[in-house]
């Protein structure tokens, strides 16, 4: 008899393959377009909201701190249910339903006059707004192939960081104007890219998996998934470890400015030239960096690397005290190069972890204490890096650097943990 030999398929293409400016993917292509609408609207208004409330609206600057404190508790809490409604009736039905709420709440901030007006816009938009992340995370699991999801969520964050850079850009011409309508023309104009997505998604279609077991249909999830996210103690173990590195944001945003100007002899303009640096590598590097971490043994490995990156990170960071201006400003950006290989990493690493961790049948409710994970990350990284890094200095920073380390170190025996449990429930 004569042996037959098969020649093994030649792999599929990346998930981003351009054509143009866009994926050859069709749904990668519109999801990329949803995506660029939105961040443009919020690159618009999110650097000028605080300005609009205190110089429009006539609210204090501590009051309005205070009351996007309470309203980002409120989105913290939202997200959970969200993901259940998710489960329940289908990922596109209830993300279309959230972005339409949050274009009507954000064209209410129009009307804010007072602090009670502008309490209520603020809560009912975080609400709604943080609740929608976790969705979305699902709704990429029902219309993505498993095969090139996290490649694609890279390629969208690339995308997400260009559109809000080019919105902010825009935005800074109705800061220097700083006039009632050019404020209200911004939050109209983010109020629109909420809505357009909103009509878009309801068009996408389901991956052969979600539609097989009927992800947008009314039928209800097996009882003992519904809400086993919030007891899935691995899962919430791995869902820390990753929020510890969403830490790095707070870093960026709001540590290092006061670093730079408070700590160190750099010129103020090194503020933008580390977050530069930074946009434009994530740029670069997202989508690469997601090919390495496509599995969870890939995840692993990129969550490690990237724990001991930020702590390298901080410490190099914590070494522009004390120098002169220029090597200040050298170390500074050598820190920020630093910084972002792990942050490229460890989003590539906890995309993966958040999927293929989750029981299949409940994606929502687990993506929705996923993304509450980072959220609560979000909400109580100001004041951590404050106290830490700002108010310490290189003692600061190194407690710092430990916590990032330590996360990272952390991912691997989590990741065996969650997977043992779910063999043991026979879930993934």
């Amino acid at each position: 008899m004569t042996a037959t030999t098969q020649t093994p398929a030649p792999p599929s293409p990346p998930a981003t393959r351009a054509a143009g400016l866009l994926p050859v993917d069709p749904v990668l292509r519109r999801l990329a377009v949803m995506t660029s609408l939105n961040s443009f609207g919020n690159g618009l208004f999110f650097p000028v909201s605080v300005l609009y409330f205190t110089r429009v609206c006539g609210i204090g600057a501590t009051h309005v701190g205070f009351g996007l404190t309470v309203a980002g508790l409120f989105g913290v809490a939202a997200g959970i249910p969200a993901g259940r409604a998710s489960d329940r009736w289908g990922s596109r039905r209830v993300i279309a339903a959230l972005w339409l709420g949050c274009g009507v709440t954000m064209a209410a901030y129009s009307l804010v006059d007072g602090y009670a007006g502008f309490l209520i816009a603020a809560i009912c938009y975080a609400s709604l707004n943080q609740s929608s992340w976790g969705v979305k995370s699902a709704l990429f699991a029902d219309v993505l192939p498993a095969a090139t999801r996290v490649e694609a969520r890279g390629y969208l964050r690339m995308v997400t960081n260009v559109t809000m850079g080019v919105g902010g850009a825009i935005g800074a011409v109705a800061l220097q104007a700083d006039t009632r309508a050019a404020y209200l023309a911004l939050i109209l104009v983010n109020a629109a890219t909420y809505v357009v997505p909103a009509v878009m998604v309801r068009s996408l279609p389901l991956n052969a998996a979600a539609a097989a077991r009927g992800a947008d249909s009314t039928a209800d999830t097996p009882a003992e998934s519904r809400w086993r996210a919030i007891r899935d103690l691995p899962y919430l173990a791995v869902t820390v470890l990753n929020a510890v590195t969403v830490l790095q944001f707070s870093l960026l945003e709001v540590g290092m400015p006061l670093w730079i100007v408070e700590n160190t002899d750099a010129p103020r303009w090194s503020v933008a030239l580390v977050m530069i640096v930074n946009c434009v590598l994530v740029a670069l590097l997202q989508v690469r960096a997601t090919r390495g971490a496509s599995d969870v043994p890939g995840a692993v490995t990129a969550m490690s690397r990237a724990g001991l990156l930020l702590g390298a990170a901080c410490l190099v960071f914590a070494l522009s005290a004390g120098l002169s201006p220029l090597w200040a400003v050298a170390v500074l950006a050598a820190g920020a190069v630093i910084q972002v290989f792990g942050e490229v990493l460890s989003s590539a690493g906890g995309w993966t972890l958040g999927y293929e961790l989750a029981d299949s049948r409940a994606q929502g409710v687990y993506q929705g204490v996923f993304s509450s994970g980072s959220a609560v990350a979000m909400m109580a990284g100001p004041a951590l890096i404050t106290i830490t890094a700002v108010g310490h200095g290189f003692a600061g920073w190194a407690i710092l650097a430990a916590l990032f380390a330590a996360a990272g170190l952390a991912v691997r025996p989590a990741v065996r943990w969650a997977e043992r449990d779910g063999e043991w429930r026979g879930e993934r």
